[in-house]
């Protein structure tokens, strides 16, 4: 019985690119069967997938196992040449390195001559594939990888590279692409072959075929078990938000290994006790300095990490007095009953101003009536949100306390207080900075220094806190709560 015309090749080949390339054996199988010249060659073939899913890689390595098979007996073979787009500034390069390429490939005995348009590339590769006697069964494989990347591609280009299939009849175009548009080759019949994103399971079996080396006091086996479940971990930390690329997990993996097992080198803890090991090691899966150290420096070794406090003290070192002056009186606006303005800041009764402690009501009684309110415990108003406020309440504050928060600046300006300006200037900065947002009916026009427009401060109990220490005072004293 004669030879089947359907034919794939040889079984070890599969075998052999399945164990290079894990988890693509369907896409390998499929490619060989659309590139071998006895089995089912096509004209055009579009490979398609995002970065790093083993395009390129698999197309050349299987091409490079079927160039090496020795001819048939009926005289099929296969040549073949791969072009990188990328590497071409302008079509006419694209256009010469293919031509070079397929020279190169078939060992051309002629120059390649110079090749400025695509007429030119078709009676070039009709020269050296139509116009010379070949076997039977010959079939040759032209690649372009990542044509859809190729700058200053006009808009023909791709049509026109998939019509020279058509011309020569021993040839096989493959366009490698990212994500092709609908019959952007104006042609049908075209196969394309998905090469989709590898899966968590796919990914801890990739990374699992190369193990690192066994660690101290254990044995191969428990280091690869432990490497697999440490796998499936850095997938669930960083591959669904950020680092979705092969070479990107297995960057991850590489650097944060080491940090991982410290505590194993260090005798507290074993490979077995993994899930002690992953609350060791938390802290290292949320360090973004993992998927690329290029973009984040690493800081220079310091006595201690910096704290809130640091941070705040320098937007207190960036405003200037009046404004942190009127931040903090627009927090006590915000924070304040009103009822209570007279009893904080006025001195008329007292001679000084009374504090929080002057307010608070004890527990048992100046009066049997009054010691059944303290069991109903109420919510610290710095916990609460902030409430608006009237601009000249704020600015009564603000005169009210300013000689004592300031003295040196109130002695400076005399008893009359800041400039005008000046205020206006710092409420202007705040309002820039959306530490200070008008609220109401007024939020686009009018005028922002209408003593009877509503405020409300946008900025937490930790920065206010942090500006008044920085000033010397505790903004919690002149809070009621």
């Amino acid at each position: 019985m004669s030879n089947s015309l359907f034919q794939l090749p040889d079984e070890l080949l599969f075998s052999a690119l399945s164990r290079t390339f894990p988890c693509r054996d369907a896409q390998i199988r499929a490619l060989a069967a659309l590139l071998h010249p006895t089995a089912a060659p096509c004209q055009n073939l579009v490979i398609y997938g995002t970065e790093a899913t083993g395009k390129s890689a698999i197309t050349s390595a299987l091409l490079a196992k079927l160039g090496s098979d020795e001819v048939s007996d009926d005289g099929a073979g296969l040549k073949y040449a791969i072009v990188n787009s990328i590497e071409c500034i302008t079509s006419r390069h694209l256009f010469e390195s293919a031509v070079a390429k397929v020279a190169a490939a078939l060992q051309w005995d002629r120059p390649p001559s110079k090749c400025e348009s695509l007429a030119q590339l078709t009676v070039e590769l009709s020269r050296m594939l139509k116009y010379t006697s070949r076997p039977d069964g010959f079939r040759f494989v032209l690649v372009f990888d990542g044509i859809d990347r190729q700058r200053e591609a006009p808009p023909t280009l791709l049509p026109a590279l998939a019509r020279l299939s058509e011309i020569v009849s021993c040839l096989t175009s493959v366009f490698i692409v990212t994500s092709p548009p609908a019959n952007f080759l104006r042609t049908s019949f075209v196969p394309h072959l998905h090469f989709p994103n590898y899966t968590k399971p796919e990914f801890v079996a990739i990374l699992s075929t190369t193990p690192p080396p066994p660690l101290p006091n254990t044995n191969a086996q428990d280091t690869a078990e432990l490497w697999s479940r440490f796998t499936a971990a850095v997938h669930d930390a960083l591959a669904r938000a950020a680092s979705r690329t092969l070479p990107s997990v297995q960057d991850a993996c590489t650097a944060l290994w080491p940090r991982f097992t410290a505590p194993i080198l260090a005798g507290t803890h074993t490979p077995r006790e993994f899930s002690k090991l992953l609350v060791a090691s938390r802290i290292h899966f949320q360090d973004e300095r993992l998927l690329d150290p290029s973009l984040i420096t690493t800081p220079s070794a310091q006595p201690s990490q910096p704290t809130p406090t640091q941070s705040l003290t320098d937007l207190a070192s960036l405003l200037p007095t009046t404004a942190r002056l009127l931040l903090l009186s627009a927090y006590l606006a915000s924070h304040n009953p009103t009822r209570h303005d007279l009893t904080l800041f006025s001195t008329h009764h007292h001679g000084r101003r009374r504090r929080r402690g002057g307010l608070s009501v004890p527990g048992a009684g100046r009066g049997g009536h009054r010691g059944q309110r303290n069991k109903h415990r109420k919510i610290a108003r710095k916990l609460l949100g902030a409430h608006a406020f009237v601009l000249e309440r704020m600015m009564a504050i603000f005169t009210a306390v300013r000689g004592e928060w300031d003295s040196a600046g109130y002695e400076r300006d005399g008893e009359a207080g800041a400039d005008v300006a000046d205020v206006g200037m710092a409420i202007a900065t705040l309002a820039s900075l959306r530490l200070l947002v008008r609220v109401g009916g007024q939020t686009t026009g009018g005028d922002p220094l209408d003593r009877g427009g509503k405020w409300r401060v946008n900025c937490g109990w930790e920065v206010v806190r942090g500006l008044g220490r920085s000033m010397g005072v505790e903004v919690e004293e002149w809070l009621v709560e």
